[in-house]
């Protein structure tokens, strides 16, 4: 096997897996079966299954009858926009300037017509411009998806999901929220919100990759994506996979004792502090909106993304230049182009993010290795000072 870096602080794109996720994959690993089938074995599966949908429902302040697994937050969301897009005969889907790939690409095949909602300089989705669509379409009598990231992946910018949802109200529009990256890490309380479909992801919190799952309030249990054999109520198609399963109900059972927010923010604040001390053209975007603490997405001009990364991965340590859905390419950033900065800024960005086995020393070598590349580019500060209070 290839070494791997000492340092990950690449938690936005995959975070660790949790103990509890590790040992309930393990214990299904040996057990032949199908969790549709009535026998022993299949019944240990279809257990496990529903144990885990309890404790992602839990989690997401949501009923267990609430939740379909998937194999992927992507896969929930393309159920969700072409899913709802098909049941409700919507002719137009409205998306956010700054929402993940897998947001737009469902969009863009729903075969309804798209609208994008542009954001301002710190990501802040344009509240007006909402207001201005939905009333377009009560005054047409048309129905709205409208699909809205609540926290973005690569600069960690939280929507006021809700002002919108008391924008968008009750009965007539279909409100979709990508809560991928604020599952696990925040409250989330979706029976009581205004919410009526949610897609949330394992391997962002502390599970397995290959395992989803898509919220939907009682209106929305119609909307499918792939047909099938009756699985999950008939909701979506396809043999679940218990392993991975029981692996994403392990971590949403563990993450909140695992996850230790307020220290971690401490953490990444006093990093996002010392990483604007290098020097006046150093930028963090999203700076002045209400952001997860868990997150900071800068820029070095002069400094191009692909240099820091080679730089950075050289000494071990693993950051990425945003999202990491672009087959492993360094892909300029519809995020930071949709907030208005220019390319040459764009180009030099990094996204360093946290997870819960984060430790102090991990964020303060990054640091000392980000000062020397910046140093190595002409600057005089090759070490920043240490903080006198970590804790």
């Amino acid at each position: 096997m290839m070494p791997v870096s000492k340092i990950y602080l690449d938690h936005n794109a995959s975070t660790s897996l949790l103990s509890p996720a590790h040992n309930a994959m393990v214990e299904l690993m040996d057990v032949t079966g199908n969790p549709s089938s009535v026998h022993a074995n299949g019944r240990v599966l279809a257990n496990a299954i529903e144990t885990a949908r309890s404790l992602v429902g839990d989690l997401a302040g949501a009923s267990r009858e609430q939740v379909v697994f998937t194999g992927s937050a992507t896969e929930a969301i393309t159920q969700a926009i072409v899913g709802g897009v098909r049941h409700f005969g919507i002719g137009r889907v409205v998306v956010g300037a700054t929402e993940h790939q897998g947001v737009h690409g469902a969009a863009q095949i729903s075969g309804a017509q798209v609208e994008v909602l542009g954001v301002d300089g710190n990501g802040a989705i344009d509240i007006g411009a909402l207001a201005h669509a939905i009333e377009d379409a009560d005054r047409a009598d048309q129905v709205l998806l409208i699909a809205i990231q609540w926290v973005n992946n690569e600069t960690g910018v939280i929507q006021d999901i809700e002002k919108i949802g008391k924008l968008v109200g009750s009965g007539r529009h279909i409100l979709f929220v990508d809560g991928v990256q604020r599952f696990g890490k925040m409250p989330i309380g979706f029976d009581a919100s205004a919410i009526d479909m949610m897609a949330v992801s394992a391997h962002k919190m502390g599970g397995p990759a290959g395992v989803g799952a898509l919220l939907v309030k009682e209106n929305c249990n119609e909307v499918r994506l792939i047909p099938g054999g009756g699985q999950e109520q008939g909701r979506r198609g396809g043999t679940p996979s218990a392993m991975l399963i029981a692996g994403f109900g392990a971590a949403a059972g563990a993450v909140r004792n695992a996850l230790s927010m307020k220290k971690l923010s401490k953490w990444m604040e006093l990093f996002e502090s010392q990483v604007l001390a290098l020097g006046p053209d150093v930028v963090v975007f999203g700076r002045k909106a209400s952001r997860l603490g868990l997150v900071c997405n800068f820029s070095m001009p002069g400094i191009s993304s692909e240099t820091a990364l080679i730089g950075l991965d050289l000494k071990g340590i693993c950051v990425s230049a945003g999202s990491a859905c672009s087959s492993g390419k360094i892909a300029a950033s519809k995020v930071l182009e949709a907030m208005g900065v220019s390319p040459d800024i764009a180009n030099c960005a990094l996204r360093v993010s946290a997870g819960w086995n984060t430790t102090k020393q991990d964020i303060d070598d990054a640091m000392n290795a980000i000062a020397q590349i910046y140093a190595r580019s002409g600057t005089k500060n090759e070490q920043i000072p240490a903080e006198t209070d970590w804790s």
